[in-house]
């Protein structure tokens, strides 16, 4: 008699929902007839299973369900075939069986595990089917690829088993199931079928079809192999995809995964659980972006597939340049089979893993300064930090990264960002954690779950603006105009009005020394400059100005306030102005309001793009060139 699946020594057989198992098994045997089955454990025989029937040999093909046996073990199952005549040819035997739950474990290297040995020790109601199709004590190494009975593995290294280090093997696979039978009471199964550096695109449902030949293949022929039931999927994958061709498709790809896993395990609502990629270190900076479009993309899968939920592992240290130590493979295998838990509703009060829920911008009272109020969900007591809290990052629109947070503090389910800027300020720019390849963050809640990496969450609506213009023309200080309503435009070629060009050192175009040389005169200066349209388009001009203003653009009147006061703001005027391709001028006059008034701001924002050429983030197709 030889079982070739279902049934194997040492294997763990998935529960149904009532607790017991009900498993499909096939082989061989040379005699024909009634198949029968007696079960005992630990010597003794399990009431309702002596010698009962279980299925059928027919033309050599043993074909066999068997139902019942409750969660727990060791059992024995021995099997015999009972002829027509009533002869019982020599029974088979299979040993030590658990009953409990069985996960598959897929993905790539660090789901393989890369971590430095040793790692945990075994327990025995936690077992692994090792990739030479032998059921043991699950101990990392459980991905021994050396040994793998699928030629998928060797395939994919010219044809040779890959072998690891003597000194690497640890996971989150082991930790994970000695963490679901501590939260659920019931042994547990893990089904090896990672592979290091391997791509989405190998993972493709439709290679299916060439079975051991491929990694989706191989795993549902292990899945076969053990009875055709698993409790659910666990992965960790997406460093091999965060590149420009990849990133894009990474969603997509996933969803597609999903789905084909539910319909091949034959389980619509398959749990799913994965790790969002942690950190990597490189030379350069080049695949930054990619990377963290990889981790976010990751967060947001729970929003676009039922019943899957990811878990964060940016703040675990490596081992080297890509791979999870040790210490933060068990940390992440504590943390997965939390999610699982809170999937499939079992175990002691499960949380899903930390959500980020929401911001918003707020000002400091006393200090005149804006700040940032980030909320997450699914906080277990309060959010903390070993050191100094950190992880938080803002960028700008072209994803370049601005260091304006000089304070970061946890309270509660919140995160408080103190920044020196003001509101309008942070509206102009993206909110970020974990930004970057390799980012220093530290803020757990007291399950020890990370924070997600997040971003780039925009603080205000999608825009493009200029830089604050520092360069300009001014006039020298001249007599009052009053309140500027009978001023004209002044000639920017006039020498008598003391043209120069100017470079200011802050974003506030101020005059104030000069006006507080005259504190007690009401006195007049002007401001120029030239600007080159690259095609027709709808501007705003933003003028932020302490006192009597007048704007000309093209030496026509756009505008005019006679009552300007301080403190100025950027957006004091948001002037709407639709212009040709081309060179234009733009001149604005400002009265000292007795010294009160001290500069301008000034910039420009663009009303003609689409959101897909905001996407691109091209400025330089849509925004004037300052030419001063």
């Amino acid at each position: 008699m030889n079982i070739q699946s279902g049934l194997s020594d040492g294997m763990v057989l998935q529960r149904t929902k009532r607790d017991v198992c009900d498993v499909v098994f096939q082989g061989r045997a040379d005699a024909a007839g009634a198949l029968e089955a007696r079960v005992t454990t630990r010597g003794k025989l399990v009431r309702g299973f002596h010698w009962i029937r279980v299925g059928r040999v027919r033309k050599k093909k043993l074909q066999g369900r068997l139902r019942g046996l409750k969660v727990g073990g060791p059992y024995d199952i021995r099997l015999r075939v009972v002829g027509r005549d009533g002869s019982v040819p020599d029974a088979g035997v299979v040993k030590n069986v658990l009953v409990g739950d069985v996960w598959i474990l897929a993905g790539q290297s660090n789901m393989e595990g890369i971590g430095r040995l040793p790692g945990l020790k075994a327990k025995p109601h936690v077992r692994a089917f090792y990739m030479d199709d032998v059921w043991r004590p699950a101990e990392d190494r459980i991905h021994n690829l050396h040994q793998a009975v699928a030629p998928v593995h060797a395939e994919r290294c010219g044809g040779v088993r890959p072998v690891r280090s003597v000194y690497v093997g640890v996971g989150p696979g082991v930790s994970f199931g000695q963490a679901m039978e501590k939260h659920n009471g019931v042994p547990q199964g893990l089904i090896a079928c990672a592979h290091g550096g391997t791509r989405m695109d190998e993972w493709d449902p439709k290679k299916k079809r060439l079975g051991g030949h491929s990694l989706y293949g191989a795993t549902l022929a292990r899945f076969e192999k053990n009875g055709g039931r698993v409790a659910g999927v666990v992965w960790y994958q997406g460093c091999s995809d965060a590149n420009a061709d990849a990133a894009t498709l990474y969603t997509q790809r996933m969803k597609a995964l999903v789905a084909a896993f539910r319909r091949d395990l034959r389980d619509a609502r398959l749990p799913f659980v994965l790790v969002q990629i942690a950190g990597v270190v490189r030379l350069d900076d080049s695949q930054r972006r990619n990377w963290n479009s990889i981790q976010d993309q990751q967060r947001r899968l729970p929003d676009a597939i039922d019943r899957c939920l990811c878990v964060p592992a940016i703040d675990l240290e490596l081992d080297d340049q890509i791979h999870i130590d040790a210490p933060g493979q068990h940390r992440l295998g504590r943390r997965l089979a939390e999610a699982m838990c809170a999937l499939t509703k079992r175990g002691t009060k499960p949380l899903r893993p930390i959500q980020f829920k929401g911001w918003r911008i707020f000002r400091e009272r006393g200090f005149g300064t804006a700040s940032i109020e980030v909320k997450f969900a699914n906080v277990a007591g309060a959010l903390r930090s070993g050191s100094k809290p950190a992880g938080f990052a803002l960028s700008d629109w072209a994803d370049q990264p601005k260091d304006a947070i000089f304070k970061i503090l946890p309270r509660g389910n919140r995160v408080i960002l103190r920044t020196p800027l003001q509101e309008w300020e942070l509206e102009g720019m993206r909110l970020h954690y974990g930004f970057g390849l390799n980012p220093y963050v530290n803020i757990t809640d007291e399950r020890d779950r990370s924070l997600p990496v997040f971003g780039p969450i925009p603080l205000g609506t999608p825009q493009f603006v200029t830089p604050f213009v520092r360069t300009l023309r001014v006039s020298k200080i001249l007599p009052s105009a009053g309140k500027l309503q009978t001023l004209a435009c002044p000639d920017t070629k006039d020498r008598k009005l003391g043209w120069s060009r100017r470079t200011f050192p802050a974003e506030f175009c101020s005059r104030r020394q000069e006006f507080l040389e005259r504190a007690t005169e009401d006195v007049l200066v002007h401001y120029a400059c030239k600007f080159d349209c690259p095609e027709a388009t709808r501007l705003e001009l933003q003028l932020g100005y302490d006192g009597p203003v007048k704007v000309w653009l093209d030496g026509k009147k756009v505008f005019h306030d006679p009552s300007g006061t301080n403190p100025a703001a950027p957006t004091d005027a948001c002037l709407k102005l639709s212009l040709t391709a081309g060179k234009h001028e733009l001149v604005v006059s400002l009265g000292s309001n007795h010294g009160r008034a001290w500069g301008i701001f000034l910039r420009f924002k663009s009303h003609s793009i689409s959101s897909a050429r905001v996407a691109q983030g091209n400025r330089k197709n849509f925004l004037p060139l300052i030419l001063s």
